[in-house]
């Protein structure tokens, strides 16, 4: 006998105040909730005939409209099998940096090395493959800030477009807060301190790179506020910073620090890979996207708070400097 293309279930008694998306689970585990987002989103899934949304609650006796595609997933749902050109190494690797994920978000850590978009003679990029895995999170994935190619930590994603559109409206009202840990040459003084420099792009044989604005400059300028504190330091050759921006420049991180006359270690553009503080070090950029807590885009769900491990290369300077990166568990510092 042929399957019926749709079925109707009715919520039970004891089902009501259940969410769309745990309803799923429990009857249908092997649905993922990526690929019931897209359902949704269709409205091949509605409940009394009415579009939902994963978070939407139950009430008994409410009917289920539920497609076959969903009742014979071994046959009918996407497969995880990488599209032509794309690599099987590309999707575990974004698998293995995933910090955090729900319906609507994602958020990854970014390796050093890895460029987030592309440009002239950059073929690999994030972007790029997370396009490639629209079969794996249900929609194309977007970005929705960035980080330099040799930055490493947290990387917020959203899911779908309705995501990216809510996320880009948080952090254009700065409503996301950043924590960023560098080693920087020499000790800043004060130990603790705001730095507001307007900043101008200036390109050069090394590529794109921004500096402080001079005068007559102004109108092109970006105004840019970060501000920095001392966490720990190695006499007065280097010192462990945290560094919060306010404004979010492209660079901005590396040419304040610059600016102030303490350059992020490894900093090939802004001198910081000249005169390191310790031999047997590695000459890469010591900048990496500690945390980041930013309200959650759909109203009611609890903020999103992720905090990312060190990457190797500062791991080993933390050790050979006598630092302890462990000393804030999962705090930012």
């Amino acid at each position: 006998m042929s399957v019926a293309p749709v079925e109707t279930i009715r919520v039970k008694k004891d089902e009501d105040g259940l969410r769309v998306d745990r309803w799923f689970r429990i009857h249908f585990p092997d649905v993922g909730y990526t690929y019931l987002q897209k359902l949704l989103r269709s409205g091949q899934v509605r409940v009394d005939s009415k579009r939902v949304q994963a978070n939407d609650r139950l009430v008994s006796g409410a009917e289920v409209r539920v497609p076959a595609v969903v009742r014979q997933p071994a046959k009918k749902a996407p497969s995880l099998k990488p599209p032509a050109g794309m690599s099987k190494a590309d999707r575990d690797l974004v698998e293995r940096m995933i910090l955090f994920e729900d319906e609507h978000v994602l958020v990854l850590n970014k390796p050093f090395g890895l460029a987030v978009q592309g440009g002239t003679g950059t073929k690999r990029h994030l972007d790029g493959i997370l396009a490639g895995m629209a079969d794996r999170f249900g929609d194309r994935p977007r970005l929705v800030h960035r980080l330099d190619r040799d930055t490493t930590g947290v990387l917020l994603v959203a899911k779908h477009r309705d995501a990216a559109a809510k996320l880009g409206r948080i952090f254009q009202t700065r409503s996301a807060a950043k924590t960023y840990w560098a080693l920087v040459k020499g000790v800043p003084r004060p130990p603790q301190g705001k730095i507001e420099a307007a900043l101008v792009k200036d390109s050069g044989p090394d590529g794109d790179r921004v500096r402080k604005a001079g005068p007559g400059e102004q109108k092109e300028a970006m105004h840019a506020t970060t501000h920095y504190s001392v966490i720990d330091r190695v006499g007065q050759k280097a010192a462990w910073v945290s560094l919060k921006p306010v404004t979010g420049r492209q660079h901005q991180l590396r040419a304040h620090m610059a600016t102030i006359g303490h350059p992020i270690v490894g900093d090939n553009k802004y001198k910081g890979d000249e005169g390191l503080p310790a031999e047997n070090m590695d000459n890469k950029l010591h900048l990496h996207a500690r945390r980041l807590i930013i309200p959650h885009p759909i109203p009611g769900q609890p903020k999103i708070d992720v905090t990312a491990p060190l990457p190797e290369h500062m791991r080993q300077t933390w050790d050979l400097l006598g630092l302890d990166a462990d000393r804030f568990g999962t705090g930012e510092g």
